[in-house]
């Protein structure tokens, strides 16, 4: 397997939730300006060609992520045919639980309680999501959430922004100047980022922890991100003959390529 395990700082519980939250905001003006929630809303609005479903159960969704300006999107291009999102994590943000479900949002709500990706079972139904987020389970734990999809019959889509294409020995010699590039990112990056905090600006510019994180998490995702070889590996004993897997490249509208998705579905419709 070309993954390799390293760690991130977003994934130790004793990482500040300010600082986590600042990074998270970061990512998401990245997603906005890779042009994330077009690719999303495409494949999304595709699959349900080939599999009727109302509402979108985010996984490990964190801060929110992308998601909610995803549906945003296609419930105005599809206006007879709404759908609703679910938000879900395995540790949520009690905070950001309260904020989401007092918005005026009546498509996009918070759950509560902790939702474990690996057992489908128990999860609300509707579309899995899980953006940016799947090469962060380890290899065991990444398999028995294929399997759980696929064992109970429920479509998910996976969606990575980055491909795992670049040698690990290049990926070492490269990285003092590709933490250098994040680093210098973070700070031109955080004046546009939303609901910037004192906290967030002091160990943005004065003791840059939260670009020095960033940075590493950035390219430390790189490395942990799945390659297509590593998702068939994963699949290997998971296929079954009703329930479909598509692994591919994803496309912006101007045919340019933007991450790829893994997506699953029983074959028949449910």
């Amino acid at each position: 397997m070309k993954r390799k395990e390293l760690f991130e700082f977003e994934d130790f519980s004793w990482f500040p939730t300010s600082f986590r939250v600042a990074m998270t905001n970061l990512i998401l003006l990245l997603h906005k300006i890779m042009g994330t929630t077009e690719v999303l809303s495409n494949l999304i609005i595709d699959l349900r060609k080939t599999i009727h479903f109302d509402s979108i159960v985010d996984l490990g969704s964190g801060s929110g992520g992308p998601m909610p300006s995803v549906v945003e999107h296609i419930n105005e291009v599809q206006k007879e045919d709404k759908l609703r999102l679910l938000l879900t994590d395995l540790h949520p943000n009690p905070k950001l639980v309260k904020k989401i479900n007092t918005d005026d949002n009546e498509f996009v709500t918070y759950h509560e309680d902790s939702i474990n990706a690996t057992n489908l079972s128990e999860v609300p139904k509707g579309l899995k999501t899980m953006i940016a987020s799947f090469h962060h389970m380890n290899p065991e734990i990444a398999k028995n959430i294929l399997k759980s999809a696929s064992k109970n019959n429920e479509p998910i889509l996976i969606y990575e922004i980055a491909k795992n294409n670049v040698p690990f020995v290049a990926w070492i010699l490269l990285l003092p100047i590709s933490l250098l590039i994040l680093f210098v990112m973070t700070w031109v990056m955080t004046p546009f980022t939303k609901s910037i905090t004192l906290t967030q600006l002091l160990f943005t510019y004065i003791i840059p922890i939260i670009p020095l994180a960033y940075a590493w998490d950035g390219q430390a995702s790189l490395m942990r991100t799945y390659t297509f070889e590593d998702i068939e590996l994963l699949l290997s004993d998971v296929k079954t003959s009703n329930y479909n897997w598509e692994i591919n490249d994803a496309f912006k509208a101007n045919g340019k390529k933007q991450g790829y998705y893994i997506k699953g579905y029983p074959l028949g419709g449910k």
